[in-house]
């Protein structure tokens, strides 16, 4: 058993070097035998069972009745008509199925965990799927362990296993430990790490020794079933869908009673009205929206906003107050040290410097106390670690030697509520703790002070000094970090490292804003999202980016941690709108503030990096995690990933995210219309005592035709320009405001309007009318062919007037939705192809068209769309300005 083995038998036994890792042939060879490093995955469904399942509605299982019924009548071609047409929407719908789960299992891949592993004598981060037995992997606060463990160095670990043993206390380990006990338990093994725990404190090392089912959680991977549940869209779209259908089949049966009391063929009547239901429930809204949804997400990760949630895009569009980070997010994380100041100097530009021993031991003090690497242009770790190893490299210092001559003996790791780090260094000389952190929580350790090579007692003077110091660079935009040290012969109890310190002094570092940043503040603004600065840093630093950016105008919209802590809950909540700059501020105060935003009516979205902004993450109303510096802790309670760590991407995503759901809105009203227009023609003509004007196989391949494409292609159209000058979408608006639920009755009213006038024509051309007693059947066929062809290219016509509620087509681009043009062609060359082959034309009981006919249905066609966009340029007109 591994734990009860000693670190050199595990690498001997895995064959692996703990310094340089496994070389890339090993790799592949161990990829071959072991396989990816992932679980048996709940088996995807086939293409028959997808098939199958489209089959499963209580509508298809009436057409397949009347498939049988007609059968036995006699009738084989509408039995073949109606079986083809349930076999192509299943199709259809196997399609979209499968084009959704594709991009949805593309994204998850996107915001797959990564591992930072030693391979071929470097570092490099890979996809934890990638991990084969005898990996050298490095743990990091924040970080899921990606795979089983032995571990090989610990420096104060502590993992979180409840995701394996079910105990949340966390667990000290311990990599020298050797186990005695072969079946030990699994929360007792402190030299182990296993698969999907977290580490929540300190770092170490480790090496793979069981990948994908072989782990411990993949043991019990067969009971982990995760099942997808619905967003609240599609809860909202089937709420809607069965809503209309109850009143759809209400409709239908009343066509039914109606028609069977007028004397009506019962045969007729039935299939008429079973088809009427099919094709007047808009059964592939789901489908339909699933699409949307899916192909929006795919633009959006190549635009670096990987949504990992699909509610998240809903969401997006009701975003009004954007929380954010300052360091990498709204600046470009490239830290420079540019000032600083001891006792001795006082404050000095970096390029007025000369040589000083005390600003030496300032430079070496942060070297020291740093994980960051920097070799030439090559660099890892926290930019701002990285900064103060090029400050030494500015000071013309030898950092390698410091490296070379210095060994650290233990550390207490950053801690975001402590703001600092401390590690023990020895030389042949002395041992010493070194501390750097945040000024206000390091000073008031510091009972000394270095002043030259003398060390002297702190006095209020000097904190004044220093007070002023800060003061100057903060005023400067500046990010202050200090330092501070102590000679000791013994490591002390962890309690007392960082007390009783020797202040050395601090650094002042810029990190200039980004460039797209302060255009994408001001859209946001636009779009009526205010934006707000949560940040670690010094006020004056906070307040100066902010300015520039414009976040903030004046002192009075910034407030430290400190002074959140001295207002109660009533007086947070009512003076929380008033704040742009949140300094200093911790991770529990991110929580307060998102809770307190929220509490005055704000939908919030929150950026975090680290672990312990997870709860507030998952507090928020949208959490955002960091992809480049973000902790796997982080990114696994958020709902979306930034690729690129920025802002601009935040303002991007929300604007993507309103375009996706009005596309989905857009969709939504056509089918609708489309529905209630056909309800509309055959309701008005059977009351009226009219003959049937469309029969059931004409009624199923209208349901085809306007039902797929059309609809789809609107999920697709381009993102219109004005989205960002609208104010935030309300989260319980519903599909029907803004008068579109009117928009929906009236176009459907006039559809079948329309559709009903061109039947009546179709009669009147040949000298009939339609509620003459006796009507010869080539007649009827010609007027059902008119009110055929008219529903279907009104219908296709009318779908260019969804694109926008207010904008001409022509101001849109009449060819800028491609697909959506592709889907008109592609329907009037179906109905051709329907009315020109002799064959079709049989089977859907339809006649050749003359001039007059033609004309009336192309023209009762236009009519819709002519009318929309006559009264779009009277809005205009009347309101010019309006948006």
């Amino acid at each position: 058993m591994w734990h009860t083995q000693s670190i050199q038998q595990i690498l001997e036994k895995l064959k692996t070097d703990i310094d340089n890792g496994l070389t890339s042939k090993e790799i592949e060879t161990r990829l071959e035998k072991y396989g990816l490093n992932k679980w048996r995955e709940k088996k995807a469904k086939n293409i028959w069972s997808l098939f199958l399942g489209q089959l499963k509605d209580a509508l298809i299982y009436v057409l397949i009745g009347a498939v049988v019924i007609t059968l036995f009548m006699g009738e084989y071609i509408d039995s073949i008509i109606i079986l083809l047409v349930i076999l192509i929407n299943a199709s259809l719908g196997v399609i979209q199925e499968i084009k959704a789960g594709k991009a949805i299992a593309a994204l998850q891949k996107l915001a797959s965990p990564k591992a930072l592993v030693k391979r071929n004598g470097s570092i490099e981060e890979i996809n934890t799927e990638a991990l084969v037995p005898g990996d050298i992997v490095i743990l990091e606060t924040g970080r899921l362990v990606p795979a089983d463990l032995r571990l090989l160095e610990t420096i104060n670990m502590q993992i979180e296993e409840s995701a394996l043993t079910g105990e949340s206390v966390r667990v000290h380990k311990d990599a020298q430990s050797i186990l005695k006990k072969q079946n030990s338990a699994l929360g007792d093994r402190i030299n182990m790490a296993y698969m999907s725990t977290m580490v929540t404190y300190g770092r170490g090392l480790g090496v793979v020794i069981a990948t994908g089912e072989e782990t411990e959680v993949g043991k019990i991977a067969e009971d982990i079933n995760t099942t997808e549940s619905k967003t609240p869209l599609e809860k909202r779209l089937d709420e809607l869908g069965k809503l209309l259908g109850k009143l759809a089949l209400g409709v239908c049966v009343l066509i039914f009673v109606i028609g069977y009391i007028q004397g009506r063929e019962v045969t007729e009547l039935f299939l008429t009205a079973v088809s009427l239901a099919v094709a007047s429930i808009p059964e592939g809204l789901a489908a339909i929206v699933a699409v949307v949804l899916s192909i929006g997400v795919t633009k959006m990760s190549k635009r670096n906003a990987i949504i990992k949630r699909l509610p998240a895009v809903e969401t997006l569009g009701s975003v009004n107050i954007i929380c954010t980070d300052k360091t990498g997010t709204l600046t470009q994380n490239k830290m420079k040290v540019s000032a600083f100041y001891t006792l001795h100097t006082g404050t000095i530009k970096l390029q007025d410097y000369a040589q000083q021993p005390s600003v030496n031991l300032l430079a070496k003090a942060m070297v020291l106390c740093s994980d960051a690497t920097l070799n030439a242009e090559k660099s890892s770790g926290d930019p701002t670690e990285i900064a103060l190893l090029k400050f030494a490299d500015d000071l013309k210092l030898n950092r390698e030697s410091w490296n070379q001559n210095h060994k650290r003996l233990e550390e207490l790791p950053f801690d975001a509520t402590r703001k600092m780090m401390s590690v023990a260094i020895k030389n042949s000389e002395e041992t010493n703790i070194y501390t750097k952190g945040a000024i206000d929580r390091l000073l008031p350790k510091c009972t000394q002070i270095l002043l030259g090579d003398e060390i002297v007692p702190l006095k209020k003077q000097h904190n004044l000094a220093i007070a002023e110091s800060i003061q100057k660079m903060s005023s400067q935009a500046l990010r202050t970090l200090a330092v501070a040290y102590k000679p000791i012969t013994t490591i002390p109890k962890e309690e007392n490292w960082e007390e009783n310190l020797i202040f050395i002094g601090l650094v002042g570092m810029i990190d200039p804003p980004r460039v797209e940043v302060k255009p994408a503040i001001a859209k946001a603004a636009t779009a009526g999202i205010t934006t707000i600065m949560i940040t670690g840093d010094h006020k004056e630093t906070a307040l100066a980016i902010a300015k520039k950016l414009g976040i903030a105008q004046d002192k009075s919209q910034a407030i430290t941690g400190q002074e959140l802590d001295s207002l109660n809950e009533k007086e947070l909540n009512n003076n929380i709108v008033k704040y742009r700059v949140f300094a200093r501020v911790s991770p529990q105060h991110k929580v307060a503030i998102v809770r307190a935003l929220q509490k005055a009516g704000n939908i919030v979205s929150m950026t975090g990096d680290g672990v312990n902004d997870a709860p507030s993450l998952s507090n928020a109303d949208i959490g955002v995690a960091m992809g480049i510096t973000g902790t796997d802790v982080s990114k696994g309670a958020s709902d979306m990933i930034l690729g690129d760590d920025n802002f601009a991407t935040i303002v991007t995503a929300v604007e993507k995210g309103r375009n996706i759901y009005n596309n989905i809105k857009k969709s939504v009203i056509f089918l609708l219309t489309s529905n209630i227009g056909e309800v509309v023609t055959m309701l008005v003509c059977i009351l009226a005592g009219m003959p049937t004007p469309l029969i059931a196989t004409q009624l199923l391949w209208i349901n085809l035709l306007t039902d797929s494409l059309p609809a789809i292609a609107l999920g697709m159209d381009p993102d219109t320009k004005d989205v960002m000058q609208h104010k935030p979408r309300p989260s319980t608006e519903s599909f029907f405001a803004h008068k579109q639920g009117w928009r929906a009755i009236f176009g459907g009213l006039l559809i079948g309007a329309l559709t009903i006038a061109a039947y009546w024509f179709g009669f009147y051309e040949h000298g009939y009318s339609p509620f003459d007693a006796s009507i010869p059947e080539e007649v009827l066929s010609y007027a059902r062919t008119m009110a055929f062809m008219s529903i279907i290219s009104a219908q296709l016509f009318y779908s260019l007037a969804f694109r926008h509620y207010r904008l001409s087509i022509f101001q849109l681009g009449l060819f800028s939705n491609k697909p959506l043009i592709l889907a008109i062609v592609v329907g009037f060359l179906l109905q051709l192809l329907v009315l020109e082959i002799p064959l079709l034309r049989d089977a859907f009981k339809l006649q050749m068209l003359d001039g007059p006919g033609w004309l009336m249905a192309l023209g009762m066609g236009l009519i819709p769309l002519l009318l929309n966009e006559i009264l779009k340029a009277y809005s205009r007109i009347k309101k010019p300005n309006k948006l």
